[in-house]
């Protein structure tokens, strides 16, 4: 259990870390990708992105 938090948290680090980069390639701007402000705080949910990057993941698992 212990190991899938870890897991978990790395994830969510590394998300984190990179998605001013996938920003200016134009992930989280997609059709599908919803940016609102709410009490002063901006929301991202971005859907299709995630779509886009699982299918991608699981694109990679697949080769290897």
């Amino acid at each position: 259990m212990f190991r899938w938090l870890l897991a978990i948290f790395i994830i969510l680090l590394l998300v984190n870390a990179v998605t001013p980069w996938f920003k200016k390639i134009g992930f989280g701007r997609l059709p599908g990708d919803l940016n609102f402000t709410l009490f002063g705080r901006e929301f991202n949910l971005p859907f299709t992105t995630t779509i886009i990057l699982s299918l991608v993941a699981v694109g990679i698992a697949k080769l290897i």
